[in-house]
């Protein structure tokens, strides 16, 4: 789901020591556990006509490619594995192959973030584990919205924010210059670029206008932090880890640093604009744990956060079934997990684990303090986040 211009099309990383050999018996993962014999990659199904936009389109063009490379590795565990398109022959090629689990790598449905919902509530039916998010989990991450809501009555920071459906609502007043505009049901970094940025209401009405207009959704529009973004990876293998990376900027001094959508999908590498170093906050992991559980996310997730000049932290993206692959595919999961000296195949043990033989939380219990707020939203009401307040209030800081 990130960029992957670069040459990907080999497994550069060494087989591990002790993967299960490959005539069916299965091996064990290093953890006492058996892995599984069978295992299916689950893609989107990317046809250019599906998707109303070109970058749209650009985000999820090698989805089949990703796969496949994606099941080299999967093999190499000693575990039979296949690549399968989200398309009208999906349910077919399940009952067919008989996977023990499923890797969920569908991120739209005929073009649609919000279908790729689907996907899980079929797997659900037909009692195949499958890593990731489930139905509701997936639906309601998709709208940026909400979460944002979510993660607010969950006692973690966000920027003040508001939601425009139409380019001439009324601006809270609570708002502050400048502000950053991002497409409420889309991910991937579509439409993020350097005009992405208003400072003054003018430019903010064009720019409603303009994805409003040409995307047919609501607009999130949000203060934007100046300061250090860092990225905070959450996997889980019948235990939560938090892994941090600060992007470090290669140009520190420009105005509004950030990663645009031409950077991320059109350049080389996200290598040549940033790269990541090790952060350490006890504080920020304990905020990542709580807001994990809060937005129904399972076995991994990706967040960025903002540390603005005074110190406070902002969440300014929530992802769950963050763009997964090895290093070589350019993603932040596993380029940050690197730098701890964790290797892919260590990523497909522990997500194989936490499938297979974790447990997850009964989802009629989940965050009292996030998803049962929902029930009191309105998905387009304009509304905007209370001040920040104590940022360390009740975290548990022991180990992360």
């Amino acid at each position: 789901m990130e960029n992957t211009n670069s040459d990907i099309t080999a497994n550069n990383e060494p087989p591990p020591v002790d993967a299960g050999n490959s005539n069916g018996n299965g091996g064990n993962n290093g953890t006492g556990y058996k892995l599984p014999q069978k295992v299916a990659v689950l893609y989107t199904d990317a046809k250019r006509e599906y998707f109303p936009t070109e970058a749209l389109y650009i985000t999820e063009q090698d989805a089949e490619k990703e796969a496949n490379i994606i099941t080299s590795y999967i093999e190499k565990l000693g575990i039979e594995c296949r690549a399968l398109p989200a398309d009208l022959n999906l349910i077919d090629n399940l009952k067919e192959f008989k996977p023990e689990m499923v890797f969920n790598l569908v991120y739209s449905v005929k073009g649609s973030d919000y279908s790729a919902a689907t996907v899980p509530a079929i797997l659900d039916f037909l009692e195949i584990p499958y890593t990731g998010a489930d139905f509701f989990g997936y639906a309601f991450n998709t709208d940026k919205f909400l979460v944002k809501e979510v993660l607010q009555r969950a006692g973690i920071p966000v920027p003040h924010y508001q939601l425009f459906t139409t380019p001439n609502d009324p601006i809270d007043y609570n708002l502050r210059f400048p502000l950053i505009s991002k497409l409420n049901e889309v991910h991937c970094g579509v439409e993020i670029t350097k005009d992405s940025i208003s400072e003054n209401e003018k430019h903010l009405r064009e720019r409603l206008k303009y994805l409003i207009t040409t995307y047919k959704q609501p607009v999130v529009v949000e203060e934007f932090i100046a300061g250090r973004e860092v990225t905070a990876i959450l996997l889980e293998g019948l235990n939560k880890k938090v892994y941090l990376g600060e992007k470090m900027f290669f140009n520190p001094d420009e105005k509004y640093n950030f990663v645009t959508f031409e950077e991320q999908w059109l350049g080389e590498s996200n290598a040549a604009t940033f790269k990541y170093e090790k952060f350490d906050d006890p504080v920020i992991r304990e905020y990542v744990k709580r807001a994990f559980d809060a937005t129904r996310m399972y076995d991994y997730a990706k967040f960025d956060i903002r540390i603005d000049q005074s110190g406070r932290y902002y969440f300014i993206d929530a992802n769950c079934n963050p763009a997964f692959g090895p290093k070589i595919m350019d993603v932040a999961l596993s380029s940050i997990l690197s730098i701890y000296g964790i290797s892919f195949y260590e990523i497909l043990r522990r997500l194989i684990n936490n499938t297979l033989y974790g447990s997850q939380p009964d989802p009629r219990t989940v965050s009292l303090n996030g998803l049962m707020a929902v029930g009191s939203l309105s998905i387009y009401k304009n509304q905007n986040n209370n001040p920040l307040g104590q940022q360390n209030d009740n975290l548990n800081l022991s180990d992360s």
